[in-house]
């Protein structure tokens, strides 16, 4: 956490600042929340900063749910803006390390999607806009991203709404599950690239 936090990956002041900007619209928070992980892929906005902040607002439960959600929309925008706006939107995204699917999604679209949601260090925006280029169907994608995002989604909620209780045990469990997944994600991330060079073969 103190890496992440002095590299700027988690900043805590970040998280506060989204907080009273969302709460500034009293019932409407929800939807402004929702509406800026949506837009969130436009500029490339860290996931994370915008899951803890999901967790710090509305609370481990509530702020699962919205996070979801939005996570849901950012997705399937940067899904149709890669398949409607094809070259263009490639040229746009030319410094971006994309994943390149071809044979691998004719087979094993929904597997492929579904594993490399599994390993968060894998940029959640990244395979969005990769898969848009691809010909895997919507569908896959959706309900793989669904399935795939949720371990990472529990554990960024979970730290966001224990953040406040800084020492707490609670709080050291939230930190303990978030490293945890960073290791599992780290040896995921190999077994994943390896399948995926596998399927294109």
């Amino acid at each position: 956490m103190f890496v992440f936090y002095k590299n700027g990956v988690l900043s805590y002041a970040q998280v506060e600042s989204i907080k009273t900007f969302v709460l500034g619209f009293g019932i409407y928070a929800p939807l402004i929340f929702i509406a800026l992980f949506t837009l969130a892929p436009l500029i490339f906005f860290p996931d994370g900063i915008l899951a803890l902040a999901g967790g710090l607002i509305f609370g481990f439960v509530w702020g699962s749910v919205y996070i979801v959600l939005g996570a849901l929309c950012g997705g399937t925008l940067s899904f149709y803006l890669a398949r409607l706006y094809g070259k263009k939107m490639r040229e746009k995204l030319a410094h971006e390390k994309l994943i390149n699917f071809q044979k691998s999604v004719q087979k094993h679209g929904f597997v492929m999607i579904l594993l490399l949601r599994l390993v968060p260090l894998v940029p959640f925006n990244i395979i969005s806009y990769s898969a848009g280029f691809s010909t895997i169907r919507y569908r896959d994608f959706f309900f793989a991203t669904l399935l795939g995002m949720m371990p990472g989604v529990l554990v960024y909620a979970n730290i966001g709404a224990q953040s406040l209780s800084f020492g707490s045990r609670e709080f050291y469990i939230s930190v303990s599950l978030l490293v945890v997944l960073v290791v599992v994600s780290m040896v995921l991330k190999q077994r994943v690239k390896k399948r995926l060079e596998t399927y294109e073969k």
